[in-house]
């Protein structure tokens, strides 16, 4: 099983890049939660919602690897949560460090600002550039700092498609012998 992750900030192509790449190998996602909770809650998020929106991506993408499916695409992951608390609330709970600091996944893709234009949804709240640039480096240092590998993934969407499509596509084929 190959467990690949999307992240970056708002506008970076995540949601719709997972759904390309779900359908041409045929793979599950595991979707942002927060998302979910929002539209449930109709209401901005407290630092008390960090626990219960963690712990539900974690479990779903916990869930997920349970299944074991050849390939597994995370649409966000805890790291996210982590950067977010922080970015809105200037905390996270530790216990999210403690695992992303043991998780190991076969690709992180980091997607940059820069490339795709910001789009409102009525969740996000980073319209400026320099916002999701701040956002963007505090994701990129964490990775950096705990020793996680990751690959930048710019351009446009075409462009970071095709790049995400050919390292997968080479993750997935089978070994010479």
């Amino acid at each position: 099983m190959k467990v690949v992750v999307l992240t970056g900030s708002e506008s970076a192509g995540k949601s719709s890049l997972c759904r390309a790449l779900a359908q041409r190998f045929g793979a599950p996602v595991v979707h942002e939660y927060v998302r979910e909770y929002i539209e449930a809650h109709q209401r901005d998020t407290c630092y008390d919602d960090v626990e219960p929106i963690a712990r539900a991506q974690w479990q779903r993408e916990q869930a997920a690897r349970a299944l074991r499916p050849p390939l597994l695409l995370l649409d966000t992951h805890l790291l996210s949560n982590r950067q977010w608390s922080r970015t809105l609330f200037g905390k996270s709970p530790a216990w999210i460090d403690a695992v992303l600091a043991r998780q190991r996944y076969d690709a992180i893709f980091l997607l940059p600002p820069e490339g795709l234009p910001w789009q409102a949804d009525g969740q996000r709240c980073q319209p400026q550039l320099e916002q999701r640039q701040a956002f963007h480096a505090q994701l990129r240092d964490w990775l950096q700092g705990h020793g996680q590998a990751f690959t930048d993934v710019p351009g446009s969407w075409q462009q970071r498609y095709q790049q995400m499509e050919h390292a997968i596509a080479g993750m997935l084929r089978p070994c010479a012998s």
